[in-house]
């Protein structure tokens, strides 16, 4: 998280783009998925969004 704040990449990346986009990875299950820690942090920056783990 602290690496997320420090590169400001809620700045970095448009709303919109994540919005219409999807985080993509390969872990079997969703507590295992990096990913999730970068929708967590762009969730405390930008208010909850729906995100959807692919099982």
């Amino acid at each position: 998280m602290s690496l997320m704040e420090k590169r400001h990449i809620d700045e970095a990346i448009a709303r919109d783009i994540v919005d219409q986009g999807c985080l993509l990875c390969s872990e079997h299950k969703p507590h295992h998925c990096h990913r999730r820690l970068v929708a967590e942090y762009l969730a405390q920056k930008w208010g909850q969004f729906d995100t959807q783990h692919l099982i």
